[in-house]
């Protein structure tokens, strides 16, 4: 069995032009988790006029609280964040850094050294309260301002971060250029050292090869996977970044592979079929998600 980490309501609509209301925020996070996805990207403890998308962030978790069953995690960029997540009573956080000094001055305005004392001080910090933390490496394969990031530069950045009492490393290739070769070169040095247990891979399907990344890297031992619903995604700090991995298109992957996700691919696709809805009838990007609309209408039964 393979781990679906949804990334849709957090990463995904961040990236949106049409804001989701709060209500309809909670309403998507019930549904993908009704659905089978209880590993899932909420929110985040960001300053509203930086990510207007993620503004009331800090009343989800009481919206929230029915699902005890699903792991809800919130993206916190500072001890400021961490103490608002706190106070809610989080208890799974994300924290980020980047691979590019480039990217995360422009993102997060510091240096990747800048970014790791921050970022030790909020682990510390979370971990003396019991909370969970995912740990986000961005531009692993490129920059969209640096260019081709080779591996020799890539890993000593993952391993710094793995050095910190994480939970989770999420290894992101932000705007989309990484290749099947270039995701061994990669994986392969940290899965001799460190195993799978702690791995997941972000790709964004910006050039169309991030269901052969996701392929690649469950070859090479991964079983962890973000994915965003609908295909939805992008980064407002990364110029030309398109959509993550479509949760939808990944699902059928694995589900034609006889691989369990534990999620139901129907229940998944009439939710991202109903977000499109509310989100004034915007075309999702997912491909299988485009087939199951047709094949629906066209009474064709294959993905019924």
């Amino acid at each position: 069995m393979v781990e679906i980490f949804e990334v849709g309501p957090r990463d995904g609509l961040q990236n949106e032009k049409n804001v989701l209301s709060l209500q309809d925020r909670v309403w998507l996070i019930e549904s993908l988790s009704q659905a089978g996805l209880h590993s899932m990207e909420v929110g985040s403890f960001v300053r509203a006029d930086r990510v207007p998308q993620m503004a009331e962030s800090d009343l989800l978790p009481d919206w929230l609280k029915s699902l005890q069953k699903t792991q809800l995690f919130y993206l916190v960029p500072n001890l400021k964040g961490l103490e608002r997540a706190i106070t809610k009573g989080v208890k799974n956080i994300a924290v980020f850094t980047a691979v590019s000094d480039s990217f995360n001055k422009n993102n997060i305005g510091m240096s990747v050294d800048e970014s790791f004392q921050v970022i030790g001080d909020i682990v510390t910090s979370a971990k003396s309260h019991g909370i969970r933390v995912r740990g986000y490496v961005s531009t692993v394969w490129g920059c969209p301002f640096e260019g081709r990031i080779e591996a020799t530069r890539a890993i000593p950045v993952l391993e710094r971060m793995l050095a910190l009492p994480i939970d989770q490393l999420s290894i992101g290739d932000t705007i989309g250029v990484a290749a099947p070769v270039g995701v061994r070169e990669v994986l392969f040095p940290l899965l001799k050292t460190h195993g799978p247990s702690r791995l997941a891979v972000h790709f964004h399907d910006t050039r169309g090869t991030a269901l052969a990344n996701a392929l690649a890297s469950l070859e090479l031992g991964i079983n962890a996977f973000d994915a965003s619903v609908g295909g939805l995604g992008g980064c407002p700090f990364a110029p030309g970044a398109s959509g993550n991995l479509a949760t939808e298109d990944l699902i059928y992957l694995f589900k034609e592979m006889g691989i369990e996700t534990g999620v139901n691919y129907k229940m998944l696709c009439e939710t991202s079929l109903e977000l499109a809805k509310k989100m004034g009838g915007r075309a999702l990007p997912s491909r299988a998600l485009r087939a199951y609309q047709s094949n629906c209408a066209s009474n064709n039964s294959w993905d019924k």
